[in-house]
């Protein structure tokens, strides 16, 4: 009797087997999820001519008294670039402002319809918005070659103006995640 209680159950028994979730929507959600996370690792390296950047204007400006005129510039670009470009990394690791004091009381279910709604109503029309007009902006700046006005230096404007449509890009694909998480986390009651 006491080895029949420590026996394995069949396979076909009664008990609910545990539901795993489709293969090919873990596979969309992986592929994606990773995609963020490499670009957030490629992005995470722009910190390095940034830190280089500044050392030396600090290095110039002080100990040799030669300022440079480029170097405020090059610096407000690379982290301009960085704080964009690493927002859909931001948003997989759930680092975004949200408010998590009354959202993590919720059960499974209402946070994950909290955030479909949100993704589908609020998040994908303002991004759609932001890339219409974020390719506008760097378009037309790359049509006139639109260079600085305000420095002597007067750097070319259009790449740094390319990052906005390419932040769209990102966080398009990083919100397509995140709302197939939260979709899957409405019906089934537990997150992936």
């Amino acid at each position: 009797m006491e080895k029949a209680l420590h026996e394995r159950a069949p396979e076909n028994s009664d008990r609910p087997q545990p539901e795993t979730p489709p293969r090919a929507l873990l596979r969309v959600i992986h592929a994606l999820d990773a995609f963020a996370e490499r670009t957030g690792w490629l992005v995470s390296w722009l910190i390095v001519p940034l830190v280089m950047v500044m050392v030396y204007e600090v290095v110039a400006r002080y100990f040799f008294n030669a300022p440079t005129i480029w170097a405020h510039d090059v610096s407000f670009m690379l982290y301009g670039a960085f704080f964009m470009l690493g927002a859909a990394y931001a948003l997989k690791q759930g680092a975004h402002i949200r408010t998590d004091f009354l959202y993590n009381g919720f059960p499974v279910r209402w946070q994950a319809f909290v955030d479909t709604v949100a993704y589908v109503f609020f998040f994908f029309p303002g991004l759609g918005i932001f890339l219409w007009y974020g390719w506008d902006f760097f378009h037309d700046s790359w049509r006139l070659k639109e260079h600085a006005i305000t420095s002597p230096w007067m750097p070319p404007l259009y790449p740094f103006k390319a990052v906005i449509p390419l932040t769209g890009a990102l966080l398009l694909i990083q919100g397509v995640s995140e709302t197939l998480k939260s979709l899957y986390a409405l019906i089934k009651g537990k997150w992936l």
